[in-house]
């Protein structure tokens, strides 16, 4: 279908787009036009390359989302979007502009070289946008409490009772004074952006929880929770995965993941190094602060129990095969003296195998 079809490269920006028209004989893009990147432009363009025969779209995933991609889509005709990390770059090729982008977009698909990403549905991608717009807030919060205690730090306030950010600690916060006024302000307006942000993040938390309870995330979240994740993290699982089902095999999610380690072997040299990283950043974040939690004592708890009712035996047989599994291999690599950052890694990849295994319970 592809030899067949004129393949259309487009190199997509906020106000413009680059096209490059590759016929299906040629070796060579044969024409190379700029339009505007806007709804009316892009129709008119379609329809003309039309007249010449069956199209085949393509274009880089970036910061523009998948409009081009459903617009096209909605014309009736193919529009692939491609993973940006995976298009091949040749070792000595120091020129890139955006008409030869479009063109080697157009050659490289048209061989077969590039990788297809899923395209979300406008609910799905809803969904995943309040997952990481949490994520997001975390950070904000972060600096905004890194900001308040350095300025504290150079005044020579250095807080040691309890735990930071406790509720003794919000007490002293709160009591602390100084003798000149813009220190004041500074101090104060330091606080008041701590409390905002924990206040967004508060309630970005609850709407997350009452997503997860409403279909088709319910029961989802509800299976992944048998094992070492929470609602929140759960929820991440299943917006940032999509669709468990289009993975192969547990090895093929690992990868989406990033956390399967790299090589640069060549002959009788094996070289292997840490984890390649290349796939979904959010979803690796998750696993491995879930993989944290195997460091904790083998028991199942109340609270897991509890989690674990109303759920399939075999989901829950799962669980409690990865529990005792991740369990074991999180203390026999820390007794190996291995880094504790190697030691999550590959408990989290493995976690991410139980996953995917659990998530073909999930109903059709």
């Amino acid at each position: 279908m592809r030899d067949s079809s004129i393949t259309v490269g487009l190199d997509v920006h906020k106000e413009t787009i680059v096209v490059g028209v590759l016929p299906p004989a040629s070796e060579r893009v044969t024409e190379r036009v700029t339009i505007e990147n806007y709804p009316k432009a892009i129709e008119k363009l379609v329809k003309r390359l039309a007249l010449n025969g069956a199209l085949q779209f393509v274009y880089e995933a970036g910061p523009c989302g998948y409009e081009v991609q459903r617009q096209v889509s909605q014309m009736g005709y193919p529009c692939s979007v491609i993973a940006p990390s995976l298009t091949p770059v040749r070792p000595g090729d120091r020129v890139k502009t955006d008409r030869r982008d479009a063109e080697k977009l157009a050659r490289l698909f048209r061989a077969g070289e590039l990788t297809e990403i899923r395209v979300p549905t406008r609910e799905q991608e809803a969904a995943r946008d309040l997952v990481r717009v949490r994520e997001d807030a975390l950070g904000d919060r972060l600096r905004a409490r890194h900001r308040l205690s350095k300025l504290l730090l150079r005044q020579g306030r250095v807080y040691r009772e309890t735990r930071a950010w406790g509720v003794a600690h919000r007490l002293w916060l709160k009591g602390q004074r100084f003798e000149w006024l813009p220190l004041q302000q500074s101090f104060e307006s330091y606080l008041r952006t701590v409390e905002e942000v924990e206040a967004r993040l508060q309630v970005l938390e609850q709407q997350i929880l009452d997503l997860s309870q409403q279909d088709p995330y319910r029961i989802p979240v509800q299976y992944l929770r048998t094992q070492g994740v929470d609602t929140l993290a759960a929820l991440t699982l299943a917006v940032e995965a999509q669709e468990f089902r289009r993975f192969q095999g547990a090895a093929a999610f690992m990868g989406f993941t990033g956390l399967v380690g790299s090589e640069r072997s060549s002959g009788e040299k094996v070289r292997r190094g840490g984890i390649t990283k290349a796939g979904n950043a959010h979803l690796r974040r998750v696993l491995v602060e879930a993989a944290w939690s195997y460091r904790r004592r083998n028991v199942s708890s109340t609270a897991l129990q509890e989690r674990r009712a109303g759920c399939p035996e075999a989901v829950v047989s799962i669980a409690k095969k990865a529990q005792d599994r991740l369990q074991r291999k999180f203390w026999r690599m820390i007794s190996r003296n291995k880094p504790h950052q190697v030691v999550v890694s590959a408990v989290a990849r493995e976690l991410a195998g139980f996953v995917w295994s659990i998530a073909q319970h999930f109903p059709e």
